[in-house]
């Protein structure tokens, strides 16, 4: 059973309100948008993220013989849903700004074109995938600026994420943030993102001597040698680690980097980088862990700490400091008519949109969002990746993803690329869409 693709991992609701719209015949085609209300106090911007994953879903959502049969013998649905969803296809076309791209609050980056079954069965997977990658692209974003180009980032939070498939999910999307490697090892058979690591505190432990420890992983792995040296003493296992490398060199094989997992990372990198020196490795790299974030990577990285590699885990995986944000998937036209929703504090706009982007020299200086045909000025972000539930275009290489976002990243206002999050960026709705809006509403 692939959870990626399986039609069931959904909420009850789509199916009840499917059950509604087959009975009724209503078909008609319809319009959904996926956007964000609100951005977390911490985020000035957020990095899209998830279309890849999103468009697998959907060509590849069906139901099988076993999924109808419990769906049957729930005696919830009637036959007449139940031959529908036997049929289920989705047919619909898919508009959506690219992976990679810098958002924010109320920019719709996904447009769902579809008859009303079809678009509204798809909601709760749709939101399920964006939310995620765009949450953990987003924090990726921010440490990749804290890092500025002065050390390279490895995702290290699998043991944390919450869940198989978010440990996963969460590796693709540091990468396209701008993340060298994850340690998530099926990652690079799917996704072919680099893979690396180090060795845990068990392997020290597990010798009677850290020296023991350090040769005889670096036998084992003559190519990826990289000591944890923090299990006892740092400064002890720095000096160890020299008196391997010693001996290592030796025999042909060069040990890359140590690791510092605990303490005070600026002071003992510090320390670290001497002993290293005097020992006659000085392109012996330094790479820290434990409980890290962008912002301290910031502070490390602003103080000049001789650390030339970041291992970033819980932190990342679980969005620490914003663990979710507030995103919809709002119907905004159906049989041809425009349509809204006004609860307070939850009010949508309707109509199909298009946002584009205004540019002075490569700098972003403001968004406009307007109906779908007008031209606002700019650069319009929403394409079509999706026609009649195929793709319109080859599926996008990773790599070349995170080129696109790291292009994106430095087009960014100057004080977002320092982390801070006020002023806020300019998004204006245009007067063709303010007068539709007042048009429906009255």
């Amino acid at each position: 059973m692939n959870l990626l693709t399986n039609p069931l991992l959904t909420d009850l609701y789509q199916l009840t309100m499917l059950q509604g719209y087959v009975d009724k015949g209503m078909h008609e085609e319809a319009v959904f948008e996926f956007y964000v209300r609100s951005l977390p106090g911490t985020r000035g911007f957020l990095l899209a993220a998830g279309l890849e994953t999103l468009l697998t879903f959907l060509e590849g959502m069906r139901f099988s013989g076993e999924e109808l049969k419990y769906l049957a013998g729930t005696g919830r649905f009637s036959q007449n849903l139940l031959d529908y969803l036997a049929k289920f296809r989705f047919r619909g076309d898919v508009f959506a700004i690219p992976e990679g791209t810098v958002f924010f609050e109320n920019e719709p980056i996904i447009r769902v074109v579809a008859p009303l079954p079809e678009a509204q069965l798809v909601e709760t997977r749709l939101i399920n995938i964006l939310h995620f990658e765009i949450l953990i692209a987003s924090k990726a974003a921010r440490c990749v600026l804290a890092a500025n180009d002065r050390a390279i980032l490895v995702d290290f939070g699998l043991r944390r994420a919450h869940g198989a498939e978010a440990g996963l999910l969460a590796a693709r999307a540091a990468y396209i943030a701008g993340f060298a490697s994850t340690s998530t090892v099926l990652a690079e058979p799917l996704f072919g993102i680099p893979i690396s690591g180090t060795m845990a505190h068990s392997y020290v432990e597990a010798h009677e001597d850290e020296v023991e420890a350090f040769l005889n992983f670096a036998y084992a792995n003559p190519n990826n040698a990289t000591l944890l040296i923090d299990t006892y003493d740092v400064h002890k296992g720095a000096q160890k680690a020299v008196e391997a490398a010693i001996r290592l060199k030796e025999r042909g094989i060069k040990v890359r980097a140590v690791r510092l997992d605990s303490g005070d990372l600026l002071t003992l990198s510090r320390d670290v980088r001497q002993i290293l020196d005097r020992g006659g490795f000085k392109d012996m790299r330094i790479f820290a862990s434990g409980n890290l974030d962008e912002y301290i990577i910031h502070d490390l990285v602003s103080q000049e700490a001789p650390i030339d590699g970041f291992g970033v885990g819980t932190k990342l995986d679980t969005s620490e400091d914003a663990p979710y944000l507030e995103c919809a998937y709002k119907l905004m036209e159906y049989a041809g008519q425009p349509r809204f929703k006004k609860s307070q504090g939850k009010a949508t706009i309707p109509g199909r949109k298009q946002v584009f982007r205004q540019l002075e020299g490569k700098t972003m200086v403001g968004d406009i969002i307007t109906v779908e045909g007008d031209e606002a000025g700019g650069i319009p972000l929403l394409t079509k990746v999706m026609s009649g539930g195929q793709r319109t275009t080859r599926r996008q290489d990773l790599k070349d993803i995170a080129s696109y976002a790291r292009s994106q990243l430095q087009s960014l206002p100057a004080h977002f690329r320092e982390l801070k999050t006020k002023p806020p960026y300019p998004v204006k709705i245009s007067p063709v869409l303010s007068s539709l809006r007042k048009e429906v509403v009255r």
